[in-house]
C-alpha cells in the first residue's frame, strides 16, 4: 500500500472513529436526560417515603403534563404578546382564518371549536373587535343571528404571527428527538380521542 493509500485509509477510519465517537456521544446525552431527576422524580420519591404503594405513573405522566403546559403557555404568550394579541386571541383569529373566506363564522362555531364558554368567547370578541382586528354583524336572513368576521387588519395580523407562532412550537419541541416525535404525537391522539370519540 503506498503512502497516498495509506493516508487515506487512516483519515477514514479516523473519520469513522470520529462518528462513532460523536454517536455516542448523542446516546450518551440523551441518556443523561432520560436518567436526570426532574421535580416529579423528587414528589414521588417523596410519596414511596411515606409508604405508597399504588401505581404512581399516572400522577408522575398527568404532573409533567402539567408542568410542560405551563412552560408552553408562558412560551406561546411571550410569542402572542410581540404582535400586541393576550391569551386567547390568537386562537380567535386562527380559528376565523383557518376557515377559509370570507373567514367569518358565528360566535356559537368558535367557541365549541375552541371549547370555551359562551361568556369566555364574548369577552375575547370584544376585545378583538376593539382592537379593529374582528367585526361583528347580525345576519341579513335572521337578525338575531351574529356572525364574526376578521378585518383586513385582522387577516394582516394573524397571517404575520403565524410562522413566529409555528417557530415558538417547533422551539419548544425542541428537546424530543426528531425520531420520537411522530411516536409521542400518536400516543397523544389516541389518549385525546378516548375523549372526543
Amino acid at each position: 500500500m503506498n503512502s497516498a493509500a495509506k493516508w487515506l485509509a487512516c483519515k477514514e477510519s479516523l473519520c469513522r472513529d470520529k462518528t462513532m465517537a460523536e454517536n455516542q456521544s448523542a446516546l450518551d446525552t440523551q441518556q443523561a436526560l432520560v436518567t436526570s431527576e426532574d421535580g416529579l422524580d423528587i414528589i414521588l420519591g417523596q410519596w414511596q417515603a411515606q409508604g405508597v404503594t399504588e401505581d404512581l405513573v399516572p400522577m408522575a405522566v398527568l404532573g409533567r403534563i402539567a408542568r410542560l403546559t405551563k412552560y408552553m403557555e408562558n412560551a406561546i404568550a411571550l410569542c402572542h404578546g410581540e404582535f400586541g394579541l393576550g391569551q386567547g386571541e390568537f386562537d380567535v383569529l386562527a380559528t376565523l382564518r383557518r376557515s377559509g373566506e370570507p373567514y367569518m363564522l358565528s360566535p356559537s362555531q368558535l367557541y365549541q371549536s375552541m371549547m370555551l364558554s359562551s361568556g369566555a368567547m364574548t369577552s375575547r370578541l370584544d376585545r378583538l373587535e376593539n382592537k379593529g382586528l374582528i367585526a361583528r354583524e347580525h345576519s341579513k336572513e335572521d337578525r338575531r343571528a351574529v356572525h364574526v368576521s376578521l378585518t383586513a387588519e385582522g387577516k394582516a395580523l394573524i397571517d404575520a404571527a403565524l410562522p413566529k407562532h409555528i417557530q415558538c412550537q417547533s422551539a419548544l419541541l425542541a428537546g424530543v428527538p426528531s425520531a420520537e416525535r411522530e411516536i409521542l404525537q400518536q400516543i397523544l391522539k389516541t389518549w385525546l380521542a378516548h375523549f372526543e370519540r
